[in-house]
């Protein structure tokens, strides 16, 4: 299933994209996509409905963050060793466990804001992995059963803000619309292998990521059991994974957004976001 939440921010209606691409309201269904509806028992029941028999949406209303109640998005740095490479850094050994703020969290469509004196901000597209049960010590070999599905993320960085002030990351990672997610949540049975699943992203028309999560340094399952020793887990939190090489930083010279600019990017199966890139205002 493709499921999503659609309408202005603050309130979006739940929904889910139906075999032929339409849009399709669940809310005679659920009140909401939230962490009660991740389960697997939860999807099982949302997967039994007769989806001809929902409401179909006319238009094409904005698409906000498919799932609601986001608890925390953590990110993992440095996970494709090419783009490791395209930034000068080494293989990491473990993975780079940072967070970026849930404040930053919006719908996949809507403009990203350069931060306020910012000269550095970047783009990432990753694979975005929701949690969907309670997951505390497991293991590598059952992590994937306590994922809820996937989504598109792009992981917005400022750069300046992230290596040059401070040692931590998370300065440059939460600014205020940071993290476009979206714009659907796919439901696990239908991405049988996580670690085959191109993504790119384009900026003004141009491709400058295109990459396969086969690359992936620390696959889904490991990055689930491992994160899971640090923290436990909770439905709908969203762990972002990576990106492939072809960032603003990596290039000779480094490239970085400006006001105007559009990025577009998907990963298959599951869906496309488009950005403007637009001034600070408060």
């Amino acid at each position: 299933m493709k499921l999503v939440r659609y309408g202005n921010p603050g309130k979006e209606k739940p929904g889910l994209i139906d075999a032929n691409g339409q849009l399709r309201d669940l809310s005679a269904v659920v009140k909401d996509i939230g962490p009660d509806q991740l389960g697997d028992a939860a999807v099982a029941r949302l997967r039994k409905l007769k989806t001809d028999k929902l409401p179909l949406v006319k238009g094409k209303p904005r698409m906000g963050c498919p799932m609601a109640g986001v608890g925390k998005f953590i990110a993992i740095g440095l996970n494709y060793s090419d783009h490791a490479a395209e930034t000068g850094s080494p293989i990491p050994k473990e993975p780079i466990v940072f967070m970026k703020a849930t404040s930053c969290i919006q719908g996949p469509n809507d403009p990203v804001m350069l931060p306020k004196g910012s000269v550095k901000t970047d783009w990432e597209v990753e694979l975005g992995v929701v949690i969907g049960t309670r997951a505390r010590y497991v293991s590598q070999k059952d992590a994937l059963n306590f994922v809820a599905g996937y989504c598109t993320v792009n992981d917005v960085s400022e750069r300046e803000f992230q290596l040059e002030r401070g040692p931590q990351w998370d300065k440059g990672k939460g600014c205020d619309t940071f993290g476009p997610i979206g714009p659907w949540l796919v439901t696990r049975d239908e991405v049988p292998n996580p670690q085959k699943l191109g993504l790119w992203l384009e900026l003004n028309g141009q491709r400058v990521q295109d990459g396969s999560t086969k690359t992936m340094i620390f696959g889904v399952a490991k990055l689930v059991s491992y994160v899971s020793q640090f923290m436990t887990l909770m439905p709908g939190d969203v762990i972002t994974t990576g990106t492939p090489p072809g960032v603003g930083l990596g290039m000779k010279p480094p490239v970085f957004l400006k006001k105007g600019d559009v990025m577009k990017l998907g990963i298959e199966g599951l869906g496309e976001q488009q950005q403007l890139v637009v001034p600070f205002k408060l």
